[in-house]
């Protein structure tokens, strides 16, 4: 996929609603706009997940990288995050992404629930699976410059090694090694203070910015 339609773009949220819009949900025994996922034990990491959130809110500071890089960008961009109130690691991810495009009155934040729209989350796959979040960037036409997510590079490598050794384990025992992998998975995002997702996503809109700046220069040379 390579652009975003119209529609979706007018129907996209903030963070700030969307936080109001997961806090709503739980509030009533949910955790997805679309009635998915609605088990107690994704309602009780969804609760968790908002306290993390509010928490992130209060702490997260950017590094001198992330200020100085993010104030030289000159042209306006879409932050698009596919997401959902019930995943741990958006709940690590998209306050810092909020924190980030803040910076930089160019840069706009805006939300969609994955459940929402399959479509554009199957255009995005990791590893042929729907995992989340994703960071799409977005020209002023709803074009996909590029994309992130769902994971620092560094934990994802681990995960996905994770998952291999749980490929020879009985239903009983992947259960249980999944638990464990949920909470070295955050302690890994508490260690890490949000450096990696920032220096990540940094170095995306570098590139992002060099391939703008080529095309531009080859369109004034036509």
């Amino acid at each position: 996929m390579k652009r975003i339609e119209e529609k979706v773009i007018k129907a996209v949220i903030t963070y700030q609603e969307y936080v109001q819009k997961v806090q709503m949900l739980l509030s009533e025994g949910q955790t997805s706009t679309t009635g998915y996922h609605n088990s107690p034990e994704i309602l009780h990491y969804t609760e968790m997940n908002l306290q993390r959130m509010h928490r992130l809110d209060k702490t997260t500071r950017m590094t001198a990288n992330s200020m100085v890089n993010l104030s030289k960008i000159n042209q306006p961009f879409t932050w698009l995050v596919i997401t959902e109130g019930w995943c741990g690691d958006a709940a690590q991810i998209v306050p810092v992404i909020e924190k980030m495009a803040t910076l930089n009155p160019l840069i706009q934040h805006r939300l969609i629930f994955r459940d929402e729209h399959l479509d554009i989350m199957d255009a995005f796959p990791t590893n042929k699976s729907r995992s989340i979040p994703i960071l799409l960037v977005l020209d002023g036409e709803g074009n996909v410059l590029g994309h992130w997510g769902p994971r620092p590079k560094a934990l994802q490598d681990r995960v996905l090694e994770e998952k291999i050794k749980m490929l020879v384990m009985t239903k009983e025992e992947r259960a249980a090694y999944f638990n464990e992998m949920k909470t070295e998975v955050q302690k890994w995002y508490n260690t890490d203070k949000t450096v990696s997702i920032q220096e990540e996503i940094i170095l995306l809109m570098s590139f992002i910015q060099i391939d703008k700046t080529v095309i531009e220069s080859v369109k004034s040379t036509i």
